[in-house]
């Protein structure tokens, strides 16, 4: 229940923050920020699970469940930092992401599915479904990064 309370103040804090930015017209460097932040998240949460979905680290079904949760708030974060305001600000953005913004927004909402599809199977209790979800949620990262992301 308590993971629950932070992600709904999680999610409240974020949409209040969106909402006073949006007001206040925030420079574009803050929103590169901004969304570098969530984007941070999503790889802090997400790293475990890859770790054992490949058998490098000891599935964990509490971990999963909890990493989830997280994931499952910060998928919906960072996108409204990729205004077109942004667009000539420093980041790893490939200009795709502006010139194209439909495709972009399909790749956003690919990983919010994936997502739920890994919150499901982590309530489910089968570690296989659950792995195999894991590799969904990283299949739909990577395709973003590999069509929208400079190659570091």
């Amino acid at each position: 229940m308590k993971v629950k309370n932070v992600l709904i103040a999680l999610t409240a804090v974020a949409f209040g923050a969106g909402a006073s930015l949006a007001l206040a017209q925030a420079k574009p460097e803050v929103l590169v920020k901004q969304r570098q932040a969530a984007m941070t998240l999503q790889g802090k949460y997400f790293g475990p699970l890859a770790a054992m979905a490949q058998g490098k680290a000891p599935f964990n079904a509490a971990v999963v469940a909890r990493n989830a949760g997280f994931l499952e708030a910060l998928s919906h974060m960072p996108w409204d930092g990729f205004d077109a305001s942004t667009k000539d600000a420093k980041s790893e953005a490939l200009p795709l992401v502006f010139s194209d913004t439909a495709k972009f927004k399909q790749a956003s909402e690919n990983l919010q599915a994936a997502v739920v599809k890994l919150v499901a199977a982590s309530k489910g209790g089968d570690e296989a479904a659950t792995k195999a979800a894991i590799g969904g949620v990283g299949k739909t990262c990577g395709g973003c990064h590999d069509d929208f992301r400079h190659k570091s």
